[in-house]
């Protein structure tokens, strides 16, 4: 994929991936971040809408943990450097777990 990929290209690529091959990224929740933040982050980043944002951002907040992208393990790996480069606590599992 090439690296001025969008995210809106990149989910059409996530999409494809098949579920034996799936990774997801997870959101923890922090006692750090204000939950604008978090919601900021999911918007430029990811480029969700921000109803979209809100609804991870709530879900991070009340359950503790959110899964923000899935794809294969590549992916999820530069998705998880870019949360903790926003100062966000992420990890990353196998989709089907």
């Amino acid at each position: 994929m090439p690296a001025t990929a969008t995210p809106d290209t990149r989910s059409a690529v996530d999409e494809a991936t098949s579920t034996a091959d799936a990774w997801v990224t997870i959101v923890w929740n922090d006692p750090v971040n204000l939950m604008t933040y978090v919601t900021y982050v999911f918007l430029t980043y990811f480029g969700y809408p921000r109803e979209k944002a809100e609804r991870l951002m709530r879900q991070v907040h009340e359950e503790g943990r959110a899964v923000v992208s899935t794809g294969n393990r590549e992916a999820m790996e530069v998705d998880v450097q870019a949360m903790h480069s926003y100062g966000l606590w992420a990890t990353l599992q196998r989709g089907g777990q």
